[in-house]
């Protein structure tokens, strides 16, 4: 094993292009952690966001790009207990895995679903565990209710739509245009709502009789934070997990007492170890099996060379992708 390996430095950041191939020297994993020969790595908002000098990595995490990966694992710290090397697994990553190796904590970690190439499962970990814990957990999403996802050919919202539809939940989304909607049909929504035609509040509330969503997922902000607060039914919960509209926006609040609504979010990249490994817990209980049987898996766009990783970035940018976008870092 070479004592150097190659990864994205995206230097001082910017535009895509300050993204380059650069070398450093290979980590030696300590505690629990574990050094993955890394085959793909998935790229997410955050890392768009990241390179652009928007979103700075929490204390502790990696300075560099990446949330995501699969390949086999390489070395292992001295302390963990449920890994050996050779073991193929996708895991969650503090930053890092735009490169040929990468270190995640063993407890981050999931073995590849039975069936599933590497491919497909480095597009697992940072949708996964994001919609878990927000729709299932903070959002506590029942059998039977009525379920909003925004933006539902994203990653995000793919895999929002597939798990609340295996769980029993109504699901609508919105989408940008005609193909997008017919990929989240395709995925299990029952309802989509064109945005740029159609105002999803008034569409929401009129084809339910003013009842409303149940659980709203939220990742644009701006002025649908409001609307996505009176599209809200008795008791229902708005989970904020992105703002790319932005944070701020006028809010009538009253909604919130009357109809007894819970507004809440959260972000994952911040969470400790420990949280982290319970919903990866609650990962292999309820969704990896589903993911051997073929009823929800990662919906993939596009795979670009690291190399190449400027393109996949703008791709991501132009939102014109329908799924996952990634990276392949080690030759079939």
């Amino acid at each position: 094993m070479a004592s150097t390996f190659k990864f994205i430095d995206h230097g001082k950041g910017g535009a895509s292009a300050c993204m380059q191939i650069g070398v450093r020297d290979r980590p030696q994993p300590t505690g629990r952690q574990v050094l993955i020969e890394v085959h793909y790595a998935g790229v997410n908002r955050p890392d768009v966001l990241q390179r652009s000098g928007l979103y700075p990595p929490p204390p502790g995490a990696s300075s560099y790009l990446g949330l995501e990966v699969s390949g086999m694992i390489a070395v292992i710290g001295p302390d963990v207990q449920d890994r050996k090397v050779g073991d193929a697994v996708c895991a969650l990553t503090p930053g890092g895995g735009y490169a040929e190796y990468c270190i995640a904590d063993e407890r981050h970690c999931l073995p590849i679903p039975k069936g599933m190439d590497m491919l497909s499962a480095a597009c697992i970990p940072e949708n996964y565990f994001t919609v878990w814990t927000n729709v299932f957990e903070r959002g506590k999403l029942h059998h039977g209710e009525k379920f909003l996802a925004h933006g539902g050919s994203s990653g995000i919202g793919l895999t929002a739509i597939q798990l609340a539809r295996e769980f029993g939940a109504e699901v609508w989304t919105t989408v940008g245009n005609q193909e997008k909607a017919d990929a989240c049909k395709k995925a299990g929504a029952a309802h989509t709502i064109l945005y740029k035609e159609q105002d999803f509040q008034d569409v929401i509330l009129k084809a339910t009789k003013g009842y409303g969503m149940d659980v709203i997922l939220d990742m644009v902000g701006g002025e649908y934070i409001n609307k996505n607060i009176h599209t809200l039914a008795l008791n229902g919960r708005l989970v904020q997990i992105a703002f790319l509209e932005g944070s701020k926006s006028h809010v009538d609040a009253l909604p919130i007492m009357t109809k007894r609504l819970t507004f809440t979010g959260s972000t994952l990249r911040p969470r400790s170890d420990e949280d982290k490994e319970q919903i990866a817990q609650a990962l292999c209980e309820h969704v990896v099996p589903l993911m051997e049987q073929g009823r929800c898996t990662p919906i993939v766009h596009a795979v670009f060379p690291l190399h190449e990783a400027s393109k996949a970035h703008d791709l991501m940018e132009s939102s014109r992708h329908i799924g996952k976008i990634a990276l392949q870092i080690k030759d079939a």
